[in-house]
């Protein structure tokens, strides 16, 4: 399922001595099964955007093609469409409100009309992606639960409707560590297994380098810069010009080449520079040890 953006501008409060411009004439397509990161500064339009994917606001101005078809345009089934694409908000836990673990993710399959076995099945699948097992949580009150656990929840409830596109606006944020690391688990394998269309706004460019097929920049509600994660941390001033950091292993792999270190000015992941730098250690390069620097 492919999303083409063309010529996107959003503007807040339109027509009043208020009027924002929250999207600039953003034009990008989106094939289907990538993974795609969008990050920038808060205010740079990521939210907005997302929030345009599947129908919670109109353009100002532009087209949301979704498989071609118009997603405002006339003669269109707009709620079929919606419902072809998963929006998971900021915290998402807050909006869980049945008794069980089972009812809140079988809510949306409800107003589906699916019959009774296909919302269980339904229910079952989303836990089993979460990482929820069904016999011990789905009699559960969500309210029992971690705040972890309760994010994973809410996320079933959007994945039981089968989603072609599921759209994350920080699904890490609030969460401790082992929690955070499990919702990027997940969302790593939905991808990899189900091949899922997933796009993720995130501040945390170390989830992005993990997770992501390519990036999008956002600044001043236009495009800044768009490409793989590779490109785009390969350009760190850019970057660092946006108010924007780059991944840890980016930041060791620029400090080490500014010692002197022969280490390709690409790497950006944790894994990928520790097998450069046991490279040097092994070839005794100029008698340095960069991890000892």
């Amino acid at each position: 399922m492919s999303i083409e953006i063309r010529h996107l501008t959003h503007r807040y409060s339109e027509g009043s001595v208020f009027s924002t411009v929250a999207l600039d004439d953003v034009s990008l397509t989106i094939q289907d099964g990538e993974f795609i990161g969008i990050i920038g500064h808060t205010g740079s339009g990521k939210s907005t955007l997302v929030q345009h994917l599947n129908g919670l606001l109109k353009p100002s101005s532009g087209q949301i093609l979704i498989d071609g078809q118009d997603l405002h345009g006339e003669h269109v089934n707009t709620r079929a469409l919606r419902q072809r694409i998963g929006l998971v908000f900021q915290y998402p836990e807050y909006q869980l409100f049945e008794e069980t673990v089972a009812k809140d993710i079988a809510f949306g399959p409800r107003n589906q009309g699916l019959s009774k076995a296909e919302i269980d099945g339904r229910v079952r699948y989303a836990m089993d992606c979460v990482h929820l097992d069904y016999d011990r949580f789905a009699e559960k009150s969500p309210f029992e639960l971690s705040g972890g656990q309760m994010r994973r929840v809410a996320i079933a409830g959007v994945l039981a409707m089968r989603p072609s596109v599921l759209i994350l606006d920080e699904p890490t944020a609030g969460l401790d560590p082992r929690g955070r690391d499990r919702i990027l688990t997940m969302l790593e394998e939905l991808h990899q297994k189900e091949h899922t269309t997933i796009l993720m706004v995130s501040h945390s460019m170390d989830d992005m380098a993990r997770l992501a097929t390519r990036l999008i920049v956002m600044a001043s509600g236009k495009v800044a810069m768009t490409g793989t994660p590779r490109e785009v941390f390969a350009q760190q001033e850019k970057m660092l010009s946006l108010g924007l950091d780059v991944p840890a292993a980016a930041q060791l792999c620029r400090a080490l080449r500014e010692k002197g270190y022969d280490l390709p000015a690409d790497l950006y992941r944790p894994e990928e520079l520790r097998e450069h730098i046991l490279r040097l250690r092994q070839s005794g390069s100029e008698g340095r040890d960069p991890v000892a620097e």
